[in-house]
């Protein structure tokens, strides 16, 4: 069932978040959608009043990824030229760019709550940054201070492609919900494989071999299972750390996004023209 819709003409959107919400208080009257469209603007939506709250233009090209801050207090966006924003949703202000990843498109922002004690940086939560061009950024941030300390950046070999990085598939990049200061990273690359990098040790600590490039990748936030897609119309259940597998068929095309609900007993994935919703049963 369609319950909310909003239109905006003439504009592509690109990319779109749900803000966080505390456990109390739940509700429709909470919940707000954030959204990047081709413009390099970016809208903020009431789900409850059905009306746009807020525009604001962070970006001068069109938006790529966007993400809320871990209380919902800041917005993360990227752009297709790597530029990163760091901006308020209730000022609309811009408050930071990044140009760390400039040049290459921005393919996955993501945030998680972590103490700066764990890794000797000043910052209470943690994020990521991964750009087409297989790099991934990794940054502390206390956002009521306006601190922001790049903690690692990570590069990744790949052979030379025949074709453009538009023709490549996509760099993506996860913490890993099960494995604290961990995070997970699939793209182009020497061998078709996961990998678990961890923080703590600056090295890759884990590969998972998989049979094709992915072109989607979630971690379930309650139980150790990784969902990958392929450009094969192929999506394939991991088990974490044995590695058990079990393939999926049934999209129509590439399945570009899967997302394991919060509750961690739903997936969703897409393809071309087709949204499916897969329950987990016995997790």
């Amino acid at each position: 069932e369609l319950v909310v819709q909003f239109q905006v003409l003439n504009q592509s959107c690109q990319c779109l978040a749900w803000k966080p919400c505390p456990l109390v208080g739940w509700g429709a009257e909470n919940q707000h959608v954030v959204a990047g469209y081709s413009d390099g603007t970016i809208r903020l939506f009431s789900i409850s009043r059905t009306e746009m709250e807020l525009k604001m233009q962070p970006h001068a090209v069109a938006l790529t990824a966007i993400a809320y801050s871990t209380d919902g207090e800041i917005i993360l966006s990227g752009g297709k030229d790597g530029l990163v924003a760091i901006s308020s949703p209730h000022t609309g202000m811009t408050l930071r760019v990044l140009a760390e990843h400039k040049g290459s498109p921005i393919t996955v922002l993501q945030c998680t709550r972590k103490q700066y004690r764990d890794f000797g940086v000043e910052g209470g939560e943690l994020w990521l940054a991964t750009s087409s061009d297989r790099r991934v950024s990794v940054w502390a941030s206390d956002w009521l201070k306006d601190k922001c300390e790049l903690l690692d950046w990570l590069s990744f070999p790949a052979p030379a492609g025949p074709e453009g990085l538009g023709g490549l598939p996509p760099s993506l990049a996860a913490f890993c919900p099960w494995e604290p200061s961990t995070l997970v990273y699939v793209g182009f690359g020497v061998q078709k494989e996961a990998l678990f990098y961890s923080l703590r040790k600056k090295q890759v600590v884990k590969k998972i071999s998989l049979p094709y490039f992915a072109t989607s990748l979630s971690l379930s936030p309650a139980a150790r299972f990784m969902a990958v897609g392929f450009g094969e119309r192929i999506l394939r259940l991991l088990l974490c750390p044995t590695s058990e597998v079990q393939d999926y068929t049934g999209h129509d095309d590439a399945v570009h996004l899967c997302r394991f609900a919060p509750s961690g007993r739903c997936l969703f994935t897409a393809s071309h023209s087709a949204v499916l919703l897969w329950e987990l049963t016995g997790s």
